[in-house]
């Protein structure tokens, strides 16, 4: 162990020799009820920590993320519990959770992600029609400045903003042209430029 890590266990050996003998000098009388106590607390705090020291190895399971390998310029992204790929974007300065969607012909954004990257949907003319799976709706086309998925930057990235009731945005296929190949194998998608 080095110096750190022995000073760190004596530290907090020497807070559980005080705390526990707070609680043994004051509750004699209730000892019993006391070392149950004890040990539910003990239990409690060993799932924690053991949580804590796993969180590293099950995070890619309960939370999986996307990878950037930018020198390469490959984008891989784990399926989500969903059934979906997910892509966080970076339009505009603002971050933006696409569903990829190799049957969408666009880009589109939801209202609400129209907002959040300083687009307001009210003002827009929306002379465009879209099919979706919930019938026609009206779109919008914009121009989005600047694209960013880790290091890779789009600049002027044409993009519809959906006037019916999308719940997210989509990665269409006319963004994921710009990819030389788009993989799918089991539970990862793989974009490489």
């Amino acid at each position: 162990m080095e110096s750190d890590n022995i000073a760190r266990f004596i530290y907090l050996a020497l807070l559980l020799v005080a705390v526990g003998g707070y609680f043994v000098s004051q509750g004699r009388a209730k000892l019993g009820q006391m070392a149950q106590q004890a040990s539910i607390w003990g239990l409690i705090f060993v799932g924690v920590i053991a949580a804590a020291g796993l969180w590293g190895d099950i995070r890619q399971d309960v939370m999986p993320r996307q990878t950037v390998i930018a020198d390469q310029g490959i984008i891989e992204l784990p399926r989500a519990p969903d059934g979906h790929f997910y892509v966080i974007a970076d339009i505009n300065d603002t971050m933006v959770r696409f569903v990829v969607d190799t049957g969408a012909t666009s880009v589109v954004l939801s209202r609400e992600d129209a907002r959040r990257i300083g687009i307001d949907p009210d003002a827009l003319v929306y002379t465009g029609r879209a099919t979706t799976a919930n019938g026609t709706v009206r779109t919008a086309s914009v121009k989005l400045n600047k694209v960013e998925i880790g290091d890779l930057t789009d600049r002027n990235v044409r993009a519809w903003v959906n006037d019916g009731d999308l719940k997210g945005s989509l990665l269409g296929m006319t963004y994921l042209s710009r990819f030389e190949k788009v993989e799918i194998t089991r539970d990862k998608m793989v974009l490489t430029r």
